[in-house]
């Protein structure tokens, strides 16, 4: 492929996510398992009706939780209260806010904020707000009611899987800062190089949102210090 190509393709995200075909597998796997424990239990619970009003949004969370386990976006707060908030604020819109096109805008656009302050940012949160708002009859007629049955009793069984399925083998750990061997704190400190505080406090200078901690962040950049310095792979204490 010519570098005209390799731009377009670096342009458009297509080189950004470099894993192998086991961390796929093991992904698909997960979310496979999330949904139909999310349904079942869901069904047992609160009937086929109310169990399948929310599956959507909990699709896109499994792509989180089960795909990329390690960013900041898929942690348990914003899995959880990110659902929790942007339910309350669907449903207030879908009640006090007409037309039906304005309530869930609103209601998308107030989730959003809401999970940024609340630092639980979760993108089927969005979602969880708008079904609240276009769902039709029967989620208006559950009221507040639909914020814990079905969209807290789903997201806490999907977490609950992650939980378990993510820590099952040595390359994930869930939540992410669980296991955390990033590098030697006496050998970091003595040589003066980057800590994880540095790497957060760059992070706000940027005013950005990056789906991964700063552990991981620290991470890389010190794996990249061991090949840049041509010593090859690196060192057992700078492996997750």
């Amino acid at each position: 492929m010519g570098q005209r190509g390799k731009t377009l393709l670096h342009w458009l995200g297509v080189d950004m996510i470099h894993v192998g075909h086991a961390e796929r597998l093991i992904a698909a796997a997960g979310a496979l398992i999330g949904i139909a424990c999310c349904w079942n239990v869901s069904l047992y619970f609160v009937g086929h009706e109310s169990a399948t009003l929310i599956i959507a949004s909990v699709g896109a969370g499994a792509v989180l939780l089960f795909g990329v386990p390690h960013g900041a976006l898929s942690q348990p707060w914003p899995a959880t209260g990110g659902h929790l908030l942007s339910a309350i604020v669907g449903v207030s819109c879908a009640r006090w806010i007409e037309p039906t096109w304005l309530a869930g805008s609103v209601a998308v656009g107030l989730a959003v904020l809401v999970m940024h302050y609340a630092r639980c940012l979760h993108p089927p949160g969005g979602a969880t707000a708008l079904i609240a708002v276009v769902g039709g009859q029967d989620i208006h007629a559950l009221g507040y009611a639909y914020v814990l049955e079905p969209v807290m009793l789903n997201a806490l069984i999907l977490l609950c899987v992650a939980l378990l399925f993510n820590n099952l083998v040595a390359s994930r750990s869930y939540p992410a800062a669980w296991v955390r061997a990033v590098a030697k704190p006496s050998q970091v400190s003595a040589s003066g190089r980057i800590m994880p505080e540095h790497v957060r406090a760059a992070l706000a200078e940027m005013d950005m949102v990056e789906d991964i901690s700063e552990e991981d962040l620290l991470v890389i950049i010190t794996r990249a210090e061991f090949y840049a310095s041509g010593q090859g792979k690196p060192a057992e204490h700078v492996k997750q």
